[in-house]
């Protein structure tokens, strides 16, 4: 356990620089707050890649097997011998893993932010944010405990609403941070329950002791699970759906998905940090982190791959009619987490069986390094022409050489076109949905058709099209801005040359799974079609989309307007949750709740005033009161006596 002691510092200095700038930033440290939050990321990010070379190449391997290693643990609140909450530190291959992609990512973004946050008002204040957001996810992918877990979560929620409503004096920056944190506390709901049924059966919040008892198919707590039932649903079933119901939320999953596009009013580098690389993951790592026990129930990993499978699909057809580029980003996202998480449903656990969830950490973390290299790409170009708008673009690869050629890589990533990184890992989803069910391959094989020609619709868009027009031209940006964009390019090349397969698996034993090419020419073909299309439509101005768009109709203007899923909420919210639900109770509150305790305040009023009197503070008037109660109770007796 000692070994890995200095892990502790990797989220506590996240933590101090939080406290540092937020409290004394703004007065003393508003010029230099930007490079003392970078500095602390750095320190982090150094202590992490130590810590993965230490646990995948030096001793967290034994016998063959990555093992779970404790370095930390302190009892914080004890309800019963068995039943406590423990804010311990757990190390294992995806924990190192997300370690190195959050502060590595965070690290980049911080960077970038030195040059595209530079003359902020409120530049202390946003790197304060930074800060607690990156401390935030650190604790969670650290802990232990499944309760410790939670504790984080709703830390990540609270950074992640500061951070988009960062913008506070815009109307819409604030609605939008509103509307994440209102839907992820629906979500967050059904996983506090979630964790409740479980601790509640397995007697312990523990994750380790967790998945243990409910990974033994013999054990009482599993039984226990697994016979009660509600509505005809066993109580396993309803704690992992439940649990994935929390998952789904943070990660922008079909139907809670409608916080992500609006979630872009912050700035363009947070957007890279929390809705690219680490927020949006965490339900992906939730799952991951309880991927034994949701082996064990059929059900609940069907919910979650038919989820994931449906959300990429249905992101990547809106990505492709939106004209915003920060939207176009994030629908991306949301398509590319349904991967992760279908690729999860697909799994099985142990051996070669759990190539699907060797795959999706491996997509989270090749997603990582290019879909943020894409966001602070598209940050460059929003600084450089002022807009999010694709229709005031175009012609920038002249004025912006080192922009354009990382987000060409990047867009060549994620349309899965070897040897980029997006290629490995999105042939290992593919191959576990092909192995599992054909049904969701055609969906993600057509899924990632669609991926490759909405990001070259965007590339084009951008970069070529037309001429560009931009009036005061001031270059790429600082050397802060194009220093990660570089570093974010190479990683988008070589990340998938990290041998997972042996590294990070579903029981932490070696697979020998490969890349099949054979099995490649279908997805590689299918992906440069979609960009030759893209291409043909996009790469100059003509009149092609436009007739595309005609041809499809109504599909096309239900997908431009997100297939009306913001206008079902809003209908839902005030046309049936307000008036048949909201007002009904506030009337009860309001008449009955209220009305009962007026009641009794005014009959306290009304007694008090009859009596008042007997406390006039006139001394003659007590004295009476004596004389008088002496003189009845005299009565009293003597009535007695005869």
């Amino acid at each position: 356990m000692s070994n890995y002691a200095y892990i502790l510092w990797i989220p506590l200095l996240p933590l101090a620089t939080f406290l540092v700038l937020g409290l004394f930033g703004r007065k003393y440290f508003k010029t230099f707050s930007g490079t003392i939050g970078t500095a602390s990321l750095l320190a982090s990010a150094v202590l992490s890649i130590v810590a993965a070379y230490q646990y995948f190449f030096v001793d967290g391997k034994v016998n063959g097997v990555y093992e779970k290693i404790i370095a930390f643990k302190y009892t914080w609140l004890a309800f019963s011998p068995n039943v406590s909450i423990d804010m311990g530190i757990i190390i294992d291959p995806i924990s190192v893993m997300m370690l190195v992609v959050v502060t590595f990512v965070s690290l980049m973004v911080h960077l970038f932010s030195l040059g595209y946050m530079k003359g902020e008002e409120r530049f202390a204040t946003y790197y304060a944010f930074l800060s607690l957001f990156t401390f935030s996810m650190l604790g969670l992918v650290l802990s232990s405990n499944i309760f410790q877990v939670y504790v984080f979560w709703e830390l990540v929620g609270v950074s992640s609403f500061l951070l988009i409503g960062y913008y506070f004096d815009k109307p819409s920056a604030v609605a939008a941070s509103k509307k994440a944190f209102i839907v992820t506390r629906f979500a967050d709901l059904g996983f506090l329950i979630g964790i409740l049924l479980l601790g509640f059966y397995a007697g312990t919040l523990d994750i380790g002791i967790l998945i243990q008892k409910l990974t033994n198919a013999a054990s009482p707590e599993f039984t226990g699970m697994a016979t009660a039932s509600f509505l005809g649903v066993s109580a396993l079933t309803w704690a992992l759906t439940l649990v994935f119901m929390g998952g789904a939320g943070k990660s922008a999953m079909f139907p809670l998905h409608i916080w992500l596009p609006d979630a872009m009013e912050g700035p363009t580098p947070v957007s890279a940090l929390i809705h690219a690389a680490t927020m949006v993951v965490a339900g992906v790592y939730l799952v991951a982190r309880l991927f034994p026990v949701f082996s064990m129930d059929a059900s609940a990993l069907n919910v979650v791959m038919y989820t994931g499978a449906f959300s990429a699909l249905l992101a990547a057809v809106i990505a492709c009619t939106q004209t915003d580029i920060k939207r176009v980003l994030a629908y991306s996202t949301m398509s590319q987490i349904g991967y992760m998480m279908f690729a999860l449903g697909v799994s099985k656990y142990g051996g070669e069986n759990g190539l699907g969830y060797m795959a999706s950490m491996f997509h989270l973390f090749t997603h990582a390094f290019f879909k943020s290299l894409l966001f602070l790409g598209a940050g460059a170009v929003i600084h450089m022409v002022h807009s999010n708008e694709m229709g005031d673009m175009g012609g920038l690869r002249k004025l912006m050489p080192i922009t354009h050629i990382a987000f060409l890589i990047a867009c060549l990533a994620i349309a899965g076109i070897p040897p980029f990184a997006g290629f490995f890992s999105k042939e290992e989803i593919l191959t576990a949905a092909f192995h599992s069910n054909k049904m969701i391959y055609g969906v993600a094989l057509f899924t990632s058709a669609l991926t490759a020609f909405y990001m070259f619709r965007l590339y084009y868009s951008i970069f070529w099209a037309k001429e560009a027009h931009v009036h005061d031209h001031h270059g790429e940006g600082t050397l802060t801005m194009k220093l990660p964009l570089i570093i974010l390019a190479i990683c988008a090349v070589g990340a998938g040359l990290v041998p997972f397969s042996s590294l990070i698996t579903s029981d932490g034993a070696a697979l020998e799974t490969h890349v099949d090419m054979i099995f490649s020419i279908a997805p590689v073909t299918l992906a440069v079609i979609a960009i030759l299309i893209a291409t043909a439509f996009y790469k100059t101005q003509n009149d092609k989309p436009a007739k595309a768009a005609a041809a499809f109709g109504g599909l096309y203007r239900a997908a431009q307007h997100k297939f009306y899923m913001d206008e079902l909420y809003i209908f839902i919210t005030k046309k049936i949750i307000f008036p048949l639900i909201g007002q009904p109770i506030a009337w009860v509150d309001r008449n009955i709740v209220d009305g009962f305790m007026n009641l009794l305040a005014n009959t306290t009023a009304k007694i008090s005033a009859l009596i008042k009197g007997f406390q006039s503070g006139k001394v003659q008037n007590y004295a009476l009161y004596f004389f008088g109660g002496v003189a009845a109770l005299a009565v009293v007796f003597i009535y007695l006596w005869k």
